[in-house]
């Protein structure tokens, strides 16, 4: 992991960790290293989340971009994705995200995509670092007409709501749906992508207000819409998180269809119309058994990435796979997007609920989900940095492991976002996973929390 950019971009708490002077920084140092071509004004993207912070790190980026020499274009509050697909089909020479995902309102963070759509990979990032907190360069300081200038795009929302109906193949007239925005960038999209697509709308948390993004809502917090989906009879529930780049769902009980079964359930559909590279599906270590069981009992091959959707895709395109995805949501169609797309993602899934007319508890039920339990631990940024070296730690995992035996196991890995340690126990036996979940995590924050 880089020193500024973890395993999803820049993030901190906004004015704080996450500074006016290092938004334009990094503005300043990405130009640098994304237009190497010598272009004397480069193009670059500008999207923004619903946080209160996000129009102060947009001016901030915007400066640092246009002090040497790029010239900007702002697209508003939109999702993650749309600036993903809009930087190509704008022919940009790179885009930026304003968005701290999930995460509490008062943090923010900064993205940032090539002209070919994908996030940075790390040799390109820490060249950005080293210009940034090292000096290895220093920064362009253009005069007169060698300056950036800033315009606005009007049509950014409606041009990546068309291209999202563009990939769906089945329409969802007829079906009534919940849909969570989170209070977040899918509440300037999501009503209209559906309503378009055929469904009628049930909204939830689509009315941001710069302090309410993810706040008991959306797809890190799913009660609302449980209970939503439930209480008004409707054929199922969507939910994004703050930057809508991931999506849960909830059936017609009421029950949640996490990002395992939702890929259980698109993936069967690939492989049957034989849109499925090699056969093939790109989880992560997270990756639930029920999941690599389902993999196996139905001939596809699981393939195994490090955590975090960076990781996943990087995996496809190094070995040529075009799906694949994580629990928490983020959910890759390659053929479609270069990153996750909590929208496309629900789009797709409904439209395959709608075509075989089917209930989306009955369709979700192919995969079989073992319990899991996942305990989080703060830890201090020194406790983080001792984690790998801590020997009674790594008796204590190994012990658990020898517990649980073949029918479970155990994951302890550090957040590449937060400050945090996340243990992961999954087994046949949820009262005995979860007392083992608990002891590793209170021995955690005893020795390093």
């Amino acid at each position: 992991m880089g020193r500024l950019f973890g395993t999803d971009g820049a993030r901190g708490v906004a004015n704080s960790e996450l500074t006016l002077e290092l938004a334009t920084n990094i503005g300043r140092a990405a130009a640098m290293v994304l237009t190497e071509s010598g272009e004397e004004h480069p193009k670059v993207l500008i999207g923004k989340d619903t946080r209160l912070s996000s129009d102060m790190l947009e001016g901030a980026l915007a400066a640092g971009l246009c002090s040497v020499g790029a010239d900007v274009i702002l697209l508003g509050t939109v999702p993650t994705p749309t600036v993903a697909y809009l930087v190509r089909k704008y022919n940009a020479d790179a885009g930026f995200m304003i968005s701290a995902s999930h995460n509490p309102f008062e943090f923010n963070g900064i993205k940032i995509f090539s002209s070919t759509g994908y996030k940075l990979p790390d040799a390109m990032e820490s060249e950005i670092e080293s210009i940034i907190l090292d000096g290895a360069r220093p920064y362009p300081q253009p005069t007169g007409s060698g300056l950036g200038k800033v315009t606005r795009a009007q049509d950014a929302v409606d041009d990546y709501i068309d291209y999202v109906i563009s990939t769906v193949s089945d329409r969802l007239d007829g079906m009534r749906i919940g849909i969570d925005c989170s209070n977040g960038s899918s509440s300037v999209t999501a009503e209209k992508l559906f309503t378009k697509l055929g469904a009628e709308c049930h909204m939830l948390s689509d009315k941001p207000d710069g302090i309410n993004i993810n706040d008991n809502c959306g797809s890190t917090h799913m009660e609302n819409l449980q209970k939503f989906v439930v209480e008004n009879g409707l054929d199922l529930g969507v939910a994004f998180d703050g930057d809508a780049d991931r999506c849960l769902a909830v059936d017609d009980k009421g029950q949640i269809v996490d990002g395992d079964r939702i890929m259980a359930v698109c993936a069967s559909e690939c492989s049957l119309n034989n849109k499925l590279s090699k056969n093939a599906v790109v989880g992560t270590v997270m990756s639930n058994m029920g999941f690599t069981r389902f993999c196996k009992d139905n001939g596809l091959n699981f393939v195994a990435a490090k955590v975090g959707d960076r990781y996943v895709l990087e995996e496809m395109l190094k070995n040529g796979y075009n799906f694949g995805g994580e629990q928490s949501g983020h959910v890759i169609f390659l053929d479609y997007a270069t990153t996750g797309d909590g929208q496309l993602t629900a789009a797709h899934l409904l439209g395959i609920v709608n075509k075989r007319q089917e209930k989306l508890s009955d369709i979700a039920a192919v995969m079989t989900h073992y319990p899991q339990v996942l305990v989080n631990v703060r830890v201090t940024p020194e406790g983080k940095k001792k984690y790998a070296s801590d020997e009674d730690i790594k008796a204590e995992i190994e012990k658990v492991a020898k517990e649980l035996g073949e029918d479970g196991r155990i994951l302890v890995r550090l957040s590449g976002t937060e400050p945090l340690v996340r243990v992961m126990l999954e087994g046949l036996d949820l009262e005995l996973i979860t007392r083992l979940a608990n002891e590793t995590a209170d021995l955690i924050k005893q020795k390093i929390g």
